[in-house]
């Protein structure tokens, strides 16, 4: 036998024991089949024994749970949820904390409806306001979450980092160009937008803002928006900037509305598109931060 021959004896023994090996059959074992589908993602259903004869005899078939799960998780993946927020739910939110504002448990309310009666024929969706640490981006990723649960898709996008992909999709440098940022914005049923208002108002922050509504409001896809802002029209405390008092005069240079910054015309925009939801109090974080000090050194 010559050397070539038994380099090709050799490779085959190899393959064989490569095959044989107990480890590399187990790696290699095929997944279990779902024992409702038998892995086709497809489950027979039955009209129930209380139907009549004929829809008994009718077996149909539906998307299988496992299935579902599983979309459930691609949507979930695809929503961009922060991680600070993945473990907020509607069933989490907390609007009995002592002290807290009745506007919070009417807030849980309008947002568990929503969730619950979501049609994509109906393009309204919510404007969320309230102060800081009132649980708004709370709700709404209760809200996305409860949808995708349904297996509608939803994208969550704070206002400020969707204008900074947006802005750096005109670097030369980047593949990714603005159309790819904004088609996924204009096409998810549901879009979060969360803090709208966060940034100062430009000619190209009021124009990118405008062309997402307003894409959004044309194509009757509904819209959920948080803002920390006031929701009174531009420049409602101005009037005190006249005010002879130097601390009147400071308030009022802190105090900015949302018609500020975005314009009377889009706040009019967001009345078409959205119901109103407001949260008032105190910034519950900041009070259970409190607690938590004073039980520790107690």
């Amino acid at each position: 036998m010559n050397r070539n021959s038994v380099s090709r004896v050799s490779v085959s023994n190899a393959s064989a024991i490569r095959t044989s090996s107990p480890h590399t059959s187990s790696r290699e074992a095929a997944p279990e089949a779902c024992p409702l589908c038998g892995g086709s993602g497809w489950k027979t259903v039955s009209a129930g024994p209380n139907a009549p004869l004929e829809m008994i005899k009718d077996r149909r078939v539906t998307r299988c749970d496992c299935q579902l799960e599983a979309r459930r998780q691609t949507l979930l993946a695809s929503a961009r949820i922060p991680k600070r927020y993945e473990h907020c739910e509607l069933a989490s939110y907390t609007a009995d904390l002592p002290g807290a504002d009745s506007s919070l448990a009417l807030a849980l309310i309008s947002a568990s409806k929503f969730a619950q009666e979501y049609d994509p024929r109906d393009g309204t969706g919510l404007l969320i306001t309230g102060r800081i640490g009132t649980g708004k981006t709370h709700l709404a990723v209760g809200i996305v979450k409860e949808l995708i649960n349904r297996g509608i898709p939803c994208l969550f996008y704070d206002y400020r980092e969707l204008l900074k992909e947006i802005q750096n999709s005109y670097n030369a440098t980047v593949q990714t160009t603005e159309l790819d940022v904004l088609r996924p914005v204009f096409e998810t049923d549901i879009l979060v937008l969360d803090e709208l208002g966060a940034v100062k108002p430009t000619e190209w922050v009021g124009d990118t803002v405008s062309l997402i509504l307003n894409t959004r409001y044309n194509d009757n896809r509904a819209t959920i928006i948080t803002t920390n802002l006031p929701n009174l029209p531009k420049g409602t405390y101005r009037n005190n900037l006249n005010s002879s008092g130097k601390q009147a005069a400071e308030q009022a240079m802190q105090d900015i509305t949302l018609g500020d910054r975005i314009g009377e015309p889009m706040r009019s925009r967001l009345f078409e598109m959205c119901r109103i939801v407001e949260l008032k109090g105190d910034d519950f974080r900041q009070g259970a931060r409190s607690a938590s000090a004073r039980f520790r050194s107690t």
